[in-house]
């Protein structure tokens, strides 16, 4: 496992642990939901894996851009049907995409050598 993916894990992972820990019953049922929405329905797993990908760089969120990638791999998305789910995040959310782009890139390209 590359670096990026390990610190992001790592970090992740210990965050949520101490939230969790927390008595917040709303922010519970918020995780909840995210897990359940994700989950497999009339949409397969790997179909809302990308289109979380997409919103998530649309919406410039590199945290979530790295949950979804991983999540996509995971799912076993294509590197073709990554560069097009990139592409199409590209054109809805315009020129300001391209540095979490780039980074999108780096770290698929570390899932794809795990």
């Amino acid at each position: 496992m590359g670096k990026l993916i390990e610190d992001f894990e790592t970090y992740r992972t210990k965050m949520n642990d101490r939230i969790m820990e927390s008595s917040n019953t709303n922010i519970k049922r918020f995780f909840a939901l995210d897990t359940t929405t994700y989950a497999e329905g009339a949409l397969d797993v790997k179909t809302k894996e990308m289109l979380g990908l997409v919103a998530s760089m649309v919406l410039r969120c590199d945290d979530c851009i790295k949950y979804h990638l991983g999540k996509c791999h995971e799912a076993g998305v294509k590197h073709d049907e990554m560069n097009e789910v990139f592409m199409i995040a590209n054109l809805v959310g315009g020129s300001i995409v391209i540095p979490h782009y780039r980074r999108a890139v780096e770290y698929w390209a570390e899932l794809n050598e795990a």
